[in-house]
This record gives structure tokens, sequence and C-alpha cells, in this order.
């Protein structure tokens, strides 16, 4: 939350505004952030639960009364499963909306905020302002670098009508778009026919994708909902994929870091040394982090299947986790 401050901070400089800005942006940002650290911060408190009890010499209690290492991993595994339904279900949607806030705050302050964009079921629409206008742009679909079926309206400075322009497949790879098989209609009515035509505009393939992608700011039913608005337009739909399935896979994730921050303690005979516990914990959150960035970068690249790279932390973490249960009881 203080770096987050501190970007924030840096963000606004120069914007004419009062210190508690940055600070409310960093509340609304902050429940998206804390998010992304559950699985951190489940197996920081598993660690710190074990050292509480083992202070108390309730383990010992526990062990007396036939609990052993294995039913205490399993009713920690299960309680976090639990949790995280909840996590996902309530606070998930919780902090997508408050992240929601958050973007439109922060889009006011933003140097680029004339420049919008939106998908819909009635297919992609954008506005672009330019020195000499504006420009209503609503295409049918996109197909890899194309729009498909385009209108386009120009109007002047006092949003008058200046151009419409129709055309079958624009290339949008660069600023400058070219204009397949197009019709341009001046003021006056009169229409003429071009196989390829130039068009400037502040958009190109890149930023267009950009604008869709911060997924985090939606709740599920509005993920599902633009899934389907992707859908109807042929865009591609991997980022919501993705993002379904992070949401699918956190609770498991919540119970397979309990069950390694057991596996941690127990093998560490419940050394109760807070430093030492935190550090390897840190250490291994560490681990856990970056295993995730390595597997998102070979989804990115295409060595392994999008969903997979999602799954795949998950699956290297339920193999450690297994190999540390089967000697568990004998610890």
């Amino acid at each position: 939350m203080i770096i987050n401050l501190i970007e924030e901070a840096n963000f606004l400089k120069n914007s004419q505004t009062t210190i508690f800005t940055p600070i409310i942006l960093t509340m609304l940002n902050a429940p998206s952030l804390l998010y992304e650290m559950f699985p951190f911060i489940f197996l920081l408190s598993t660690q710190f639960f074990f050292i509480e009890i083992y202070e108390n010499r309730e383990i010992y209690t526990l062990k007396q009364f036939g609990i052993d290492n294995f039913s205490m991993i399993r009713f920690l595994s299960l309680s976090s499963f639990v949790l995280g339904i909840f996590v996902i279900i309530l606070f998930y949607n919780f902090s997508s909306i408050l992240k929601n806030e958050y973007l439109k705050i922060k889009n006011e302050f933003a140097l680029d905020n004339k420049y919008l964009a939106v998908i819909t079921k009635n297919g992609i629409w954008i506005k672009d302002i330019l020195d000499d206008g504006t420009i209503i742009i609503n295409s049918d679909k996109m197909d890899n670098e194309f729009l498909i079926n385009t209108s386009i309206t120009k109007f002047d400075s006092n949003f008058n009508i200046e151009q419409n322009i129709i055309a079958k497949k624009i290339d949008i790879k660069s600023k400058n778009w070219i204009l397949y098989d197009s019709i341009v209609t001046n003021i006056d009515n009169t229409s003429k026919k071009y196989d390829q035509f130039n068009l400037k505009s502040n958009f190109d393939l890149e930023r267009i994708n950009n604008l869709f992608s911060d997924l985090s700011s939606l709740t599920f039913l509005e993920l599902l909902k633009l899934e389907k608005d992707y859908k109807s337009i042929g865009y591609s739909i991997d980022e919501i994929n993705i993002q379904k399935h992070k949401f699918y896979s956190l609770p498991f994730l919540l119970s397979i870091m309990t069950i390694i921050a057991t596996i941690i303690m127990v093998y560490n005979k419940f050394n109760k040394n807070i430093l030492l516990n935190l550090f390897i914990g840190i250490f291994f959150s560490v681990l856990v982090y970056y295993l995730g960035n390595f597997s998102n970068l070979l989804g990115e690249n295409g060595r392994l299947p999008l969903i997979l790279s999602v799954w795949f932390p998950v699956i290297i973490l339920v193999i450690i986790s297994t190999i540390g249960i089967v000697r568990l009881n004998e610890k």
C-alpha cells in the first residue's frame, strides 16, 4: 500500500488536486492488492497458528485426544478451501467494485481520457478525438489485426457531421489505419469508392487490446457478460478464460499453501522462532510468486496452453505437498 501510495502521488504530481486524492485511490485499490496476496497471507497465518498452539502447549492436548498431524492438516486445508470460496464469492466481487471506482477516478486525471473504447453486443465502439474533430467508429467484430464491417463518422470541432465512411476491412496494426473496400460519403452527399484508403487514429491494435486487459475491475457476473460480448464480435476471450481459471484455482491454492505451511512447521519441529519462520514463509512465498510469473510467461510464449499456465503452479505445489504429507505423521 505504501508503494502504491507513492506511485499514485507520482501519477498525480502535475494535477491540480489535494493530498487526499492519492490516499483515496490507494484505499480503493487496496482490496485488489490484498486479493492477490491471499495465498501468502494464508501461508504465514498458518505458521503463526502453529507457533501459537505450541507456545500454549495446546499441540500436546490435541495429540492426547488422538488428533495427529494428518488430522490437523486435513482440518486446516478444508477450512482454507471453504474460506477460499468465501473469498472468491464475496471479497473478489467487493474488491472488483472498488477497483472499478479506482479506475474511474484515475481516468479523470489521465492525459488521454478523451479516447474511449468499449465492447458491447453491438460490436466495438471507439471514440477518437483528433486535432480537427471527433471520430466515432463502430465495427462488427475484430479478426486478428483487422476490424470487420466498420462504419466511421467524422465530426468537426462543433460536432457537425463532416464525413461518413463504410469499410469492409481495416488494418489497425499501426495508428495509420488502412481501409479496404471503403465508401466515403461527404457532407454534400457525394460518394466515392476506394480499394484502399488511409485514416489517421490515436488507436492501434496494441492500444485497443490494452484497453480491455484490466479484468480485475469486473465482478464475476460482469466477466461472464463481457465474455458473451467478446464471442459475439469474434474478439479473443483468452484473457477472460485466464481470469476465470485464476478465480477457480484460488481455493485450491489457498488450501495447498496452508498444507505447505503445516509441513514446514511440522518438519521444523514447531520451532517458535518467529523470525526464522517468517524468513522461511516469505522465502517460499517469493518462490511461489516467481513460479507463477514463470508459468504465465510460458503461457504467453505458447510453450504451455493458457489455461494450463494458470494451473501449473497449483499442480507443482500439489506434488511438493504430497511428498511432504507422505511422512508427516512420522514427525
